[in-house]
């Protein structure tokens, strides 16, 4: 995956994934704290409309974003304090989605900020025309984040 905030969209029958990578110039521990701050998500990120609870391990959020009319309950089923961390929804083998957020730090004091959305499950050949394209909202998220960290 290219760090240049452009996303890709993979698929196949029982899976499809979409996933966005970009370079931020700000350590990872300022890009974590907008990443788990939810009352102030919405007043950086244009593709989240509220996040109601605490995002911390084991923690239920419920997540309301531009693009849909339905609040996401999403678990924090991993929770590693500035590199990485896991919201998902669903049940498997059925249906289910998780989403990763990873932080790698690189030289200079910028990291590579990558999120990845999997839907998987028996019920995804079912479902997968009626969701939408996530690669425009991804790339918005991404570039939000980008300007947020980098903001002095």
């Amino acid at each position: 995956m290219q760090n240049d905030g452009t996303a890709t969209l993979t698929k196949s029958l029982f899976r499809m994934q979409v996933g966005v990578s970009i370079k931020v110039q700000a350590a990872p521990q300022k890009i974590w704290s907008l990443l788990t701050n939810a009352r102030q998500f919405p007043s950086w990120n244009s593709t989240i409309r509220s996040i109601d609870g605490t995002i911390a391990l084991g923690q239920t959020i419920q997540l309301k974003t531009t693009t849909a009319e339905r609040i996401f309950k999403l678990k924090v089923s991993r929770f590693e304090p500035n590199a990485r961390m896991v919201w998902q929804d669903g049940a498997a083998p059925m249906f289910q989605g998780v989403r990763e957020f990873t932080l790698t730090p690189e030289s200079g004091g910028s990291t590579d900020f990558t999120m990845t959305e999997t839907f998987s499950g028996l019920m995804l050949p079912m479902i997968a025309r009626s969701l939408p394209d996530f690669r425009p909202t991804f790339e918005r998220y991404a570039a939000d984040l980008k300007v947020a960290a980098e903001r002095a």
